[in-house]
């Protein structure tokens, strides 16, 4: 019903080749050290970055949008590196108004981490402009002990997700070790990355032996410090090892953590997930975020039902869960000391983690695990193109780089909470002020029913 009020954000075309857009007198946060920029002018042309430098010498071309940068920040676009693009049955305004929510929030990428065919026209109507979209990298569907329960299945499914043009292979609980031996194999003669869960029967030492392109959740790190004398084995880990926190012996973790390093592996923690769903705040305190206006009544119930009945489903105790969330918090820390890549992702729309919204809570949560703002931000700007390897295109403020921007009304590396105050998103050169923006979330507020 609302998707005709939509329609002139989400199928707007983005900047002509030769549109002029200029910040002026803005501070840039370039991202490609710890440092800002004051009293700058950045000229876009199109969709890339043209020319940078202090105000009083940058001329802005005749007939180019002025966008006033005075007491604002401009940071490279975030980056969501465990998304969730609907699939399926879905209908095409849920996954427009999924996409929407995301740059709304000035995620102008992210790697959808539960593939399914239809989300690669998706990737390809994104990179040509034709919905605003943030650019999309998509997994396959989910290798896991169902859709994969033999090596050959394995084998046939990854090549086949290769063939059909996937960017990653997603591995999902159940897999079995000889499974998924085969698939690493068949992903490394296909040259075709993988990345998710660490499947019980596989575990953490194989996982990084493997070169996983990411371990996402952090997962198989609690298991592997499971205590030799433990009443209750490895094997039996509960939604992440919740259950695991009163039989761990945490002087693994350095070994595990110099492993990591070793093994190249990249890190997706989703911590906010973990602190949703067994963190302090209650199923009530969590409803009451703002954000939830974007999520049907009938999801958010959904949501309260998992959330109250967690530690009973998962056989853990309250003490265990805790112990686990401050494991977590410190294994974030040791990797980022050590040199471990450390991606930014929450995955949403899961559990409280609202498109657009969760992945700035994240950025929280990096930071209450004891990263700096910058060393934060980092996880969703350069390191996303250093993983990419696309320096030359995206991660950083500068001259020829793709326009991928967003302007804050405060500094973020005097507060990381200050990435959330934004003052507009510029998605591949399109321009969009926070009020265009916020006219498109009461629209998507409404068509949820809120």
């Amino acid at each position: 019903m609302m998707l005709h009020l939509l329609c002139p954000l989400l199928c707007a075309p983005l900047a002509p080749p030769e549109s002029v857009t200029a910040f002026v007198n803005v501070t840039v946060i370039p991202m490609d050290r710890e440092r800002s920029v004051p009293n700058q002018t950045v000229i876009v042309r199109g969709d890339r970055i043209v020319e940078i430098g202090p105000a009083a010498r940058v001329k802005i071309p005749a007939g180019g949008e002025r966008v006033d940068g005075r007491g604002k920040f401009l940071i490279p676009g975030l980056a969501e590196m465990h998304a969730h693009i609907p699939g399926g049955q879905a209908s095409d305004s849920v996954v427009e108004r999924t996409l929407f929510l995301y740059v709304a929030g000035g995620i102008t990428t992210v790697r959808g981490m539960l593939g399914h065919p239809r989300h690669l026209e998706l990737r390809a109507r994104a990179a040509r402009g034709a919905l605003i979209s943030p650019t999309i990298y998509t997994s396959g569907p989910s290798l896991n002990g169902n859709s994969v329960p033999t090596p050959e299945s394995a084998a046939k499914a990854a090549t086949e997700q290769k063939a059909a043009g996937y960017d990653l292979l997603k591995i999902h609980p159940g897999v079995g070790r000889e499974v998924f031996d085969t698939l690493a194999v068949t992903a490394r003669r296909l040259k075709i990355p993988f990345a998710g869960h660490v499947p019980l029967e596989v575990g953490l030492p194989r996982a990084l032996e493997a070169r996983y392109s990411s371990i996402d959740h952090l997962d198989g790190y609690v298991e592997a410090m499971v205590a030799p004398d433990s009443p209750v084995p490895a094997r039996q880990s509960e939604f992440f090892g919740v259950n695991l926190g009163e039989h761990l012996d945490e002087s693994k973790l350095s070994s595990l953590v110099e492993a990591t390093v070793r093994a190249g592996v990249w890190n997706v923690p989703t911590q906010v997930l973990m602190e949703n769903l067994i963190g302090g705040a209650t199923a009530a305190a969590l409803a009451r975020r703002l954000e939830m206006r974007y999520v049907p009544a009938a999801t958010a119930a959904e949501w309260a039902e998992t959330k109250n009945g967690m530690l009973e489903e998962t056989g853990s105790t309250e003490q265990s869960a805790r112990r686990v969330m401050a494991l977590r918090r410190k294994l974030i820390k040791a990797l980022h000391t050590a040199g471990a890549g450390l991606l930014l992702g929450s995955d949403a729309p899961q559990i409280y983690n609202v498109p657009g919204f969760s992945t700035h809570r994240e950025l929280e949560s990096l930071v209450a695990a004891g990263l700096t703002p910058y060393q934060a931000l980092e996880t969703g700007t350069r390191n996303v193109a250093v993983f990419f390897g696309t320096q030359a295109e995206t991660g950083t403020v500068g001259k020829g780089k793709r326009a991928d921007l967003v302007l804050l009304d405060a500094d973020p590396l005097a507060d990381i909470r200050n990435t959330a105050r934004r003052s507009g998103v510029m998605l591949r050169g399109r321009w969009m002020p926070k009020a265009e923006i916020d006219a498109g979330l009461v629209a998507v507020a409404r068509a949820v029913g809120n």
